[in-house]
């Protein structure tokens, strides 16, 4: 099992760039392939990247390829989320969960965190 703990959200104009953070708890993350989502108000989680165990292998959404990069730390047992080039569009709730494989479904996760709030002000 595996606990997540988002950090990094906030405010920010059009243009600019953040970096989320996911703390993840235990000895296994290592074991887990991650993943970031993100929910607007009114909408379904949305696919946002995703990572393989060893950090190998990323994947992306189309609508943020080239201006996100996923990165982890198995070390540190971090995952993070580089956001540049920011627009309204990228405002939402953003997640980080677990699974065991990398993955554009969220019901292939099986741990979440509790989300942190980005808000791209135009």
């Amino acid at each position: 099992q595996v606990q997540l703990v988002e950090s990094g959200g906030g405010l920010v104009q059009a243009g600019g760039s953040l970096r989320l953070s996911c703390a993840a708890s235990g000895r296994t993350f290592s074991t887990y392939a991650m993943a970031w989502f993100r929910q607007a108000p009114g909408k379904e989680h949305e696919f946002v990247a995703a990572i393989s165990r060893s950090g190998a292998m990323t994947y992306y959404a189309d609508s943020v390829k080239g201006r996100f990069a996923i990165s982890r730390d198995n070390a540190k047992n971090m995952l993070y989320l580089q956001m540049n080039s920011l627009n309204p569009e990228d405002t939402a709730v953003y997640y980080c969960a677990a699974g065991r494989v990398p993955d554009p479904l969220p019901g292939q996760y099986d741990y979440w965190g509790q989300g942190t709030q980005v808000t791209v002000s135009s």
